[in-house]
Order: C-alpha cells, then sequence, then structure tokens
C-alpha cells in the first residue's frame, strides 16, 4: 500500500519543527503498518480554516485524482483541517478517488469521525477567536495596539522579564510622522488628497508600506474611519473593533464587516499623538 503524509501548522506559537516532528510521527505509524511514503504534502503557517489557501492540500487532493496513493495519514484528523465544510469535503473527495485516511492519534478515519470531531474543531475555532478578541481587547484597553500598524509608528520591539515578547507597543517614527503632519497641513490650506498624492511621489516621499501615495490613501473610507485624514490614533486616540472579519464561504477568504459605533474600543494614548 502506498501513502501520502500531510503535515500542517498554523501560527507563530509551532514552527517549522513542528512539521517535521508531525512527518516523523507519521513514517513511525507508516513503518508499523508496513505501509510504503511515496509523498510528503505540508503547509507551513498556514490555517486550517481555509481550504483554499493551502497549497499542500490542494495537490494532495490533485495527486489522489490521479491515483498517486492509497491512504493519507496525518498526526490528527484537526491537521487535515478544522473547518467542518472542508473536512467533509477532502473525506468526500479522498473516499472518492479510493484513498482513505489514517491519523496517529484516531486511527483509521470514517464518517462518524467526520461528523464529531468535524464538529469539535469547527467549535475549537469559534472558541478560540472569542479567547483572541478578549485578550486583544485587554491590551487595548491598556493603550497598547490589538494589531497591525500605522503609517507613523514603529514596532517596539521588547522582552518582558520572563523574555516573552511585549506585544502592542509603538513609538512614533519621526520621519514619517513629519510626512503626516504636512499632508494635515496642505489639506487644511485647501489642497485635495489626490493633488497631495501627486505631490508625494513626484518628490520621492515613500508612502505606506513603501509604496506610491493614492488619494484614497490619504483620504481613506469616512465610515471606516480608515487612511491619514481619518486616524484616530494621530490625535493620540486609539479605536479598535471598528470592524471584524468573516470568512466567505465559497473562497475561504476573509472580508471585513463593519461593527456598530457602541461596540468600538476608544483608548486615549495621549503619547502617540503626532
Amino acid at each position: 500500500m502506498r501513502a501520502a503524509i500531510y503535515a500542517r501548522y498554523s501560527s507563530d506559537l509551532q514552527s517549522e519543527a513542528s512539521i517535521d516532528d508531525q512527518v516523523r510521527l507519521c513514517r513511525t505509524r507508516a513503518d508499523r503498518d508496513e505501509i510504503t511514503v511515496v509523498e510528503v504534502f505540508t503547509d507551513y503557517a498556514i490555517s486550517g480554516g481555509a481550504l483554499n489557501s493551502r497549497p499542500g492540500m490542494l495537490s494532495l487532493m490533485d495527486a489522489a485524482r490521479r491515483g498517486a496513493f492509497d491512504v493519507v495519514i496525518s498526526e490528527a484528523l484537526d491537521r487535515i483541517s478544522r473547518d467542518q465544510e472542508d473536512i467533509a469535503a477532502i473525506y468526500k473527495r479522498l473516499t472518492h478517488a479510493g484513498v482513505g485516511i489514517v491519523t496517529a492519534s484516531e486511527g483509521e478515519i470514517n464518517e462518524l469521525h467526520i461528523g464529531l470531531k468535524g464538529t469539535m474543531n469547527a467549535l475549537f475555532l469559534k472558541d478560540l477567536a472569542l479567547k483572541t478578541h478578549r485578550g486583544l481587547e485587554g491590551r487595548v484597553r491598556q493603550g497598547k495596539s490589538g494589531g497591525g500598524i500605522a503609517f507613523g509608528y514603529d514596532v517596539v520591539r521588547a522582552l518582558d522579564d520572563k523574555g516573552e515578547p511585549i506585544r502592542g507597543e509603538r513609538r512614533i517614527n519621526p520621519a514619517e510622522a513629519d510626512i503626516i503632519k504636512r499632508i494635515f497641513t496642505e489639506f487644511t490650506a485647501g489642497l485635495s488628497p489626490r493633488a497631495i498624492a501627486k505631490t508625494l511621489n513626484s518628490e520621492g516621499v515613500p508612502g505606506p508600506r513603501g509604496r506610491p501615495w493614492r488619494d484614497t490613501s490619504i483620504r481613506g473610507h469616512h465610515t471606516r474611519r480608515t487612511g491619514i485624514l481619518r486616524n484616530d490614533l494621530y490625535i493620540g486616540t486609539l479605536v479598535w473593533n471598528k470592524q471584524r472579519y468573516v470568512k466567505d464561504p465559497m473562497t475561504g477568504k476573509r472580508l471585513a464587516r463593519p461593527n456598530p459605533e457602541d461596540q468600538w474600543i476608544i483608548e486615549a494614548v495621549p503619547a502617540l499623538r503626532i
């Protein structure tokens, strides 16, 4: 019997060594069952809830359709997918191709595993999202960043007494702060965002992430309060939870959805006023 190994890790809490550990465990299982491993598929630092963004899994299913192997071996079912719909689809496609699934944790996978474990993994993802959101809110209420970085600031990289990274600290970037002040000055003098962007680009002034300036990056979106001219952080006010993200079930991509203003978290951060 021929086997393909699939391994995945999903976040910065794990590392590439996790992949090696998973593959080694799967090879041990294959040797025990006298199965020949013919291919290894991997996805590095990719969520288990987004099938369409996992090239390793997509390649595995394509190889399965070609009859390249007879069984898929993985460490556990949640390595294959945590999404209830995706794990059912993967199982259905592999079964149709005559390919079984075996994991070191659950053994030979059947419909019962897909139903029960799929539900448990989906609940795990929901619970993880709630806990992550709660942790970020706690950080924001301390005046720290809830994620991302705005033009005009640098991430402060430091360690606490236990050697753990301190997250959410930012400081003003003086060079970028001067550009922000210039944009506000020129806008109040009557120049349009488009004219300001054109002038900055003609002078070779780098924009956010080193890209050319666009009028949209200056004026932003009025309801989402994005863009240079609408960024509350520049007046020393941190506003968080303005939007949430939902996964498009067709594409697997995250889409932004605005939150009502009564759900926004607002904290004064005078040290970050530009």
